[in-house]
């Protein structure tokens, strides 16, 4: 029970890494306040979970939807903890002219946007707990092996997740001495509805997208969603106390070559 009594909350919550996430802080003793889009599959998820577990969907492109999940955890739990900032989209594979522009402005907004959002709730409320307990917080952004290279046919998604980076490093240093550490997690491709969704729509194909993906990856594959979800555990744990504007990269070693 490694997180017993902590209150993490997490968006884009109802799959993909977020549903697993949440599924491996209940596991740890956590209590749980999630967020997503989609109501019903979010209700549905919950009910699954053998926790404590507050809920609230909404648009991570709407600051309030982060201030009004920052006051449901501390209205139900006293308190927040951890913080996994999750939900994102990711772009069909074009070249970058032929980038529709409406979706890069949607990508930008959700990958990039929706964690300055978040942060800008959670920050204040963290700081103000240290200032008060002694006790800060962690905040653990999920960003991407695209977020720390050039990533062809992928242009606007690398640009916002290099941005979550550039956000998590700069949050770090401000609020290094204010009692919350910030890290990113940067997975490259995991098997998740998200990519599987993303390879059906290639025009290339599935089986020559697949291959496109993994072709540089030393392991030869995609990451497995519990692969990632360590990485979140362990940069949000508060026995990892030292490591604060780190990013994680979970690539099967894409960036040691």
């Amino acid at each position: 029970m490694r997180f017993q009594g902590k209150t993490v909350l997490i968006t884009g919550a109802a799959g993909g890494f977020g549903s697993a996430t949440a599924e491996a802080f209940a596991e740890a003793g956590a209590r749980l306040v999630l967020s997503d889009r989609d109501r019903g599959a979010l209700r549905a998820f919950a009910d699954t979970l053998d926790a404590e577990v507050a809920t609230l969907a909404g648009d991570v492109t709407d600051p309030a939807l982060h201030d009004d999940l920052v006051d449901l955890a501390r209205s139900e739990f006293g308190v927040l903890d951890i913080a996994v900032n999750n939900a994102g989209i990711v772009q069909p594979m074009a070249r970058l002219p032929e980038t529709d522009i409406d979706l890069a402005r949607d990508v930008i907004e959700i990958d990039l946007m929706g964690v300055f959002y978040a942060m800008q709730a959670q920050l204040p409320v963290m700081e103000g707990q240290f200032q008060e307990t002694g006790t800060g917080g962690a905040i653990v952004n999920i960003a991407s092996a695209a977020g720390l290279m050039g990533a062809p046919f992928l242009a606007i998604y690398a640009a916002a997740k290099h941005g979550v980076v550039g956000l998590t490093r700069s949050a770090a240093a401000e609020y290094a001495r204010r009692g919350v550490r910030v890290n990113a997690v940067c997975p490259s491709f995991a098997n998740t509805a998200m990519l599987n969704e993303f390879l059906d729509a290639s025009p290339k194909g599935r089986e020559a997208a697949e291959a496109g993906l993994v072709r540089n990856v030393p392991m030869g594959r995609v990451a497995q969603v519990d692969e990632v979800v360590q990485a979140i555990m362990f940069a949000a744990s508060s026995e990892n106390s030292f490591m604060t504007g780190e990013t994680l990269s979970i690539d099967g070693g894409l960036h040691a070559v």
